[in-house]
C-alpha cells in the first residue's frame, strides 16, 4: 500500500514501545487508529495523547491471547470504521528460566500472547479484509529470535519462530489466491522497549514466573545481558519508520539490525553441515 490516508490500521500492543510508535507513525500519515493493550492506563494514556494530537483512534482493552476478547475487538473496530487495510498483530511478552523447570503457566502465557494472539488477529480481521477486495496489509511481530536461539528462553523462541512460519504460510496462501492482501514479518533485535518487565502484565491467575523466584544463576545472567541490550537498543520510532517502508514495498522481511543477520547465516550454517549447537547462544553475539 502507498497511501495510508483515511484507511484503518488495529495495532495491538500499542500503548507502548513498538506498538505505540507504529501507531504514532500511522497517524502521522492520516490513517484511522484502533489500539488494543492488556495494559489499560497506558491504553488511555495512548489513546488521549494521540487523540489531542488530532488523530482518530479507537482504544479497547484487550488480552490477544483470548479469543472471545479479539473477536470483540474486531467487532467494535468494524462498526466504529466498517473496514480494517493494516493489521499489526504487534502484542508481545516475555519470559524464561530452565525448560525443565517452566510451569505450565509459563508456557501458556508467553504462547498465548505471543502465538495465539497472532492466530486470533489473524482470524477476527483477515476474512473482512479480504471480502472487501481492497489492498491490506498484516505485519506479524516475531523477532530475531524468531530465526535464532538461546538459553533461557526458551517459550519467547518457540513462539517467535511460530510467528515466522505462520506469517510465510499466511504469504503463501493469499498470494495462491491472488489477494491484494500482503504479509509482512518483523524481526527486530535489541529495542528500547519494556519486554524484559512483561511480568507486570501477568494474569495474577497464573501464579509468579519461574525467573521471577530466584532462579539459576546462569539464567539470571542471561538476563541481565538482555535487559543491558534492550536497554540501548533501537527506538522504536526507527522501528515503526522501517515497518511503513515495508509496506510500501510490500516487502515480506524486516530486519530492523542488517548486520545481526550474520547470527541467522551462522545457525543456518550449522544446519546444513550438522553441526551441533556452539556453546555460546547466537543470541548474544554481536
Amino acid at each position: 500500500m502507498k497511501d495510508l490516508r483515511g484507511r484503518v490500521a488495529v495495532v495491538t500492543g500499542g500503548a507502548s514501545g513498538i506498538g505505540r510508535a507504529l501507531a504514532d507513525r500511522f497517524a502521522a500519515e492520516g490513517m484511522k487508529l484502533a489500539l488494543a493493550d492488556v495494559e489499560g492506563p497506558a491504553l488511555e494514556r495512548a489513546e488521549a495523547e494521540m487523540r489531542a494530537g488530532g488523530a482518530d483512534v479507537l482504544a479497547l482493552r484487550t488480552d490477544v491471547s483470548k479469543e472471545a476478547e479479539v473477536q470483540a475487538l474486531a467487532a467494535a473496530v468494524f462498526q466504529r470504521f466498517g473496514a480494517v487495510h493494516l493489521l499489526c498483530n504487534n502484542a508481545g511478552v516475555g519470559s524464561g528460566g530452565r525448560v525443565w523447570e517452566l510451569t505450565t503457566a509459563d508456557w501458556e502465557w508467553v504462547l498465548g500472547v505471543n502465538l495465539w494472539g497472532v492466530i486470533h488477529g489473524i482470524r477476527a480481521f483477515v476474512p473482512a479484509m479480504l471480502r472487501t477486495g481492497e489492498e491490506g496489509h498484516v505485519v506479524n511481530t516475531a523477532s530475531l529470535a524468531g530465526l535464532i536461539s538461546a538459553p533461557y528462553v526458551a517459550p519467547y523462541h518457540a513462539s517467535k519462530h511460530a510467528v515466522v512460519t505462520l506469517s510465510e504460510s499466511l504469504h503463501y496462501e493469499l498470494a495462491a489466491i491472488g489477494a491484494k492482501v500482503k504479509v509482512s514479518v518483523l524481526c527486530p533485535g535489541y529495542v528500547a522497549t519494556r519486554i524484559a518487565e512483561s511480568t507486570r502484565n501477568r494474569p495474577p491467575a497464573l501464579g509468579a514466573a519461574v525467573e521471577s523466584q530466584g532462579g539459576r544463576p546462569e539464567a539470571a545472567a542471561m538476563s541481565q545481558a538482555i535487559r543491558r541490550r534492550v536497554s540501548s537498543g533501537l527506538s522504536p520510532a526507527e522501528v515503526a519508520a522501517q515497518v511503513l517502508r515495508a509496506i510500501h514495498e510490500e516487502r515480506f522481511w524486516i530486519f530492523t539490525h542488517p548486520r545481526m543477520k550474520a547470527l541467522i547465516e551462522q545457525r543456518h550454517a550449522d544446519v546444513m553441515a550438522e553441526r551441533n549447537p556452539g556453546a555460546r547462544a547466537y543470541w548474544l553475539r554481536e
